[in-house]
């Protein structure tokens, strides 16, 4: 298990959580010479880039917006001294895609894995009430070993360059908030909570991990703050009569309240919202406290103009607006796990989240998105040498994102991997390890699934039976028989389909990527590809194929918004499948949308 926690910063009575978003000072180190000249203890640089964000949109220099290597941040802190006594931690919301961070020149911790957080303990390290350097080297390289995949390579004037297997652009950087904190000696290191409904009540089972011992208390308070269930001890039931229940876009959020004492003495206390729900798959249905729903909604991707893959807070209060003026009601983290407010936010806004661990490109692809659309196979990807250290990249992701993200009530299911190679059968030992631990780890049990992309069919793929439901990626329309082929794309999508039929696999099934390429800019009667009335018809043809099969139990259109992506002959500055553009305005596609998902009920095809 890990061995830090992964709970969310919060000021308390006994705990202390300063931001140390803002200016840090930046350097690229474009001749490696950062380990010569001590870049550890000073990168004397007068740069300035703001933290969180990417680093490469900022500036006008394509050598840096396309800088492979370390990028180095540094920035001055005074470490309170009422903070000593306690354990002090710099926590790092993520370093994309590995970190080794350095206080007054000493290195005290190191990370790889861009897109969770992680903490560094410089309790021993600290001068209290002084100032202190944190200086922090971020590597942006990709590798076949740690996700999302790809490789790295150089160019003839010596700069390197990322290769990504992925249809993303490999923003890097300090891109979530950092915080310094002060917890006390003896703490709540974790929550683990589940669910149980009994008529108009409920059970909240609980499990509380500390840091030493002591006594522990649970009071959990309703919105209105009147107490709703009291309990003692680590692990025990807090029983909460009339129960106000979370449901999807009609969210109800109770307070859990937890101290730890030693006689009279607070030592340690700590709050969060929880949402009182239970998931379940049952036969073709996925369950909401216990009532069948249908998820309508989006493929997402943190990005934005400027920040790139930085959290972004005014981006993703759009983000929401939008997705309840279109009749949303959920999204999956495509293709890694978000920064922690916005599942903080998707609680309380009653979105049902699709949580992705970084596992994307493991298909070896440069042109992945084609490749995996036209359904051309792929050499297996899971028989190199490297497959083991991978799988321990992985399988460490996995468990950062289930314990941070077990406990929000918008999280209904996991997704373990995205588009990889699932026709080998040396992906079946790797893919049950991965489906195994995301079972164990998680305290209800929710659902796991893949995102298969056309290699993965139904008589090819190897692995779908791990899978506590289907989630399809489909391009018929797009990449599959495009333009004037469309009338074949719907009947080569039917019969797939009725392949998918046959199995008799009694398992919902979510289409969790589908739509075409549109320039907001492009019109055209009659349509052709890129215009906005093609990608009206393509969707248009999609939908009659979802309708036509009581299995399917969810939509969600890639991709929300357009998005950046590696420059190439088959983007035009990115991927342009957005519903709304990068700058969060509608296209034609989003009133279609609008009209069919406010038309369809929550429980559709119950």
């Amino acid at each position: 298990m890990l061995s830090y926690s992964m709970l969310y910063p919060v000021n308390s009575d006994r705990r202390t959580s300063l931001s140390l978003d803002g200016l840090w000072r930046f350097r690229l180190d474009f001749e490696q010479v950062s380990g010569k000249e001590n870049w550890k203890c000073g990168i004397k640089s007068d740069d300035l880039i703001p933290v969180p964000a990417s680093f490469q949109d900022f500036y006008t220099d394509k050598k840096i917006r396309e800088f492979t290597g370390d990028a180095w941040y540094e920035k001055d802190v005074t470490v309170p001294s009422s903070m000593k006594g306690s354990d002090v931690f710099l926590r790092f919301g993520a370093a994309t895609h590995r970190a080794e961070v350095y206080l007054n020149g000493e290195k005290v911790g190191e990370n790889e894995g861009g897109f969770l957080p992680f903490l560094v303990d410089i309790t021993e390290h600290a001068r209290y009430g002084e100032q202190n350097k944190i200086t922090v080297r971020v590597n942006n390289e990709l590798t076949e070993t740690n996700i999302p995949c790809g490789r790295t390579i150089t160019l003839s004037d010596g700069r390197k360059m990322t290769k990504p297997y992925f249809d993303f652009y490999n923003y890097s950087g300090l891109q979530r908030s950092v915080y310094l904190l002060s917890v006390p000696k003896r703490s709540i290191f974790d929550v683990d909570l589940s669910y149980e409904i009994n008529g108009r009540d409920a059970v909240v089972r609980y499990s509380i991990k500390t840091k030493g011992e002591g006594d522990i208390s649970l009071t959990l308070k309703d919105e209105e703050g009147n107490i709703a269930g009291l309990a003692n001890g680590k692990e025990g039931c807090l029983s909460v009569k009339d129960a106000h229940l979370w449901q999807v876009r009609s969210a109800y959020l109770y307070t859990l309240s937890i101290e730890m004492r030693d006689g009279d003495s607070l030592l340690d206390d700590y709050s969060m919202e929880i949402g009182i729900r239970t998931v379940e798959i049952k036969g073709e249905n996925i369950l909401i406290n216990g009532s069948p729903v249908y998820l309508k909604g989006f493929g997402k991707h943190e990005d934005s103009d400027i920040v790139g893959r930085g959290f972004n807070i005014g981006a993703m209060k759009r983000d929401f607006e939008l997705m309840k003026w279109i009749g949303a009601n959920s999204f999956r983290t495509s293709h890694y796990p978000y920064d922690e407010t916005i599942y903080r936010m998707a609680d309380r806004e009653g979105f049902m989240v699709i949580d992705e661990v970084p596992a994307v490109g493991l298909f070896e692809s440069l042109v992945n998105f084609l490749d995996a659309g036209t359904g051309k196979g792929a050499k297996s990807f899971f028989s190199k040498p490297t497959t083991p250290v991978l799988l321990k990249s992985h399988l460490k992701a996995v468990e950062e994102m289930i314990t941070r993200d077990k406990n929000h009530p918008s999280v209904i299911a996991w997704s373990l991997l995205n588009e990889p190679e699932s026709t080998d059968p040396n992906s079946v030992p790797y893919f049950e390890k991965v489906f195994s631990l995301a079972h164990d780890l998680d305290p209800e049990k929710r659902p796991r699934t893949f995102a298969m992309e056309s290699n993965s069919s139904p008589s090819r793929c190897r692995c779908h039976h791990l899978s506590d439901f289907i989630s399809l990626n489909r391009y018929y329309g797009w990449y599959i028989l495009g333009g004037n082929e469309i009338v074949d794309a719907e009947k080569k999508f039917i019969s797939e389909m009725e392949e998918w039929k046959n199995l008799n696999l009694n398992k919902p099934f979510i289409f969790t990527e589908y739509g075409a390429d549109t320039l907001s800019s492009e019109h055209k009667i009659p349509s052709v590809m890129w215009s906005q009335e093609y990608q009206d018809e393509v969707l248009q043809m999609l939908h009659r194929v979802f309708d036509s099969y009581g299995f399917v139990k969810g939509e969600q259109i890639w991709n929300f918004a357009d998005f950046q992506t590696t420059e190439g002959l088959m983007r035009v500055n990115g991927n342009k499948k957005g519903v709304f553009t990068r700058q969060r305005q509608p296209k034609d596609s989003a009133f279609l949308l609008k009209k069919r998902w406010e038309s369809l009920p929550l429980n559709y095809k119950a």
